[in-house]
């Protein structure tokens, strides 16, 4: 018989931001996710450095302003250790310059992704697949090419393809990625976004976490999840969960 290929191992991620509901938000995002495990949480770029020596995790998600040893200040060592992806609300040109020459694999801007996107952009990072936001990048600017790959949006084989898009066409991008890998989720009638909190309470989230991992407040995420019971012909989470297992999955692809 053929040799079978052994399953990648679980990619080990640390989370490095001091905001405590971010923090925790994200790391409940990635644990909630298969072949995906959270060794550590840091609140500042100090304790980044002793978690990630600590425990040697594949990918460091990492924060630009923390107090007292921030990202960029922390990155250098972080990034002769680990993959680093800067996840982080600061898009000024100098800061993403300054982080990209310092180590980092990939940058990301918070309100620039999804849940999906992200989890997608952490596992291509193992893979040499770096991810930056429509905000930072553009297909002239420095920031593609010191990372060494292209832009290049009209091609569903992009590396950087679905997260890096032209901000006016961000949202038939997202529901094209959305279309492609899910077609069942939107014989529901479910919005991008909903579609987003509605998999993340069939991950087993409570609206906090799902608060904190959407950066969205808990009044919006109960907004989203009333109208997605009404959608969904459903009153509670339990019966929810049941039609969205039961019939989204079917067009499940990837």
């Amino acid at each position: 018989m053929p040799d079978q290929a052994l399953p990648d191992p679980p990619l080990r991620v640390l989370v490095a931001d001091d905001n405590p509901v971010v923090r925790a938000g994200l790391a409940a995002l990635l644990s909630a996710r298969p072949g995906i495990d959270v060794v550590a949480e840091a609140a500042d770029g100090g304790q980044a450095l002793a978690l990630s020596a600590r425990h040697r995790p594949d990918v460091v998600l990492l924060d630009v302003r923390m107090p007292g040893t921030d990202g960029l200040t922390a990155l250098p060592e972080l990034a002769r250790r680990s993959l680093v992806m800067m996840l982080t609300y600061s898009r000024e040109p100098d800061v993403v310059a300054e982080a990209l020459r310092r180590g980092a694999s990939g940058y990301l801007v918070h309100g620039e992704f999804t849940a999906a996107e992200l989890i997608t952009a952490v596992r291509e990072l193992r893979r040499g697949r770096p991810t930056v936001s429509p905000a930072v990048a553009s297909p002239s600017g420095p920031v593609l090419s010191s990372l060494g790959v292209s832009y290049e949006p009209n091609e569903t084989t992009s590396q950087l393809q679905p997260v890096v898009s032209e901000s006016s066409t961000a949202g038939a991008a997202r529901a094209g990625s959305l279309r492609r890998r899910a077609a069942g989720w939107l014989d529901f009638g479910l919005s991008s976004r909903e579609v987003e909190v509605m998999d993340l309470i069939a991950s087993g989230m409570n609206n906090r976490q799902i608060a904190a991992a959407c950066f969205i407040s808990e009044k919006t995420v109960k907004n989203h999840i009333n109208r997605i019971f009404a959608k969904l012909h459903s009153s509670s989470r339990s019966e929810a969960i049941a039609h969205w297992l039961g019939t989204a999955r079917e067009g499940w692809s990837g």
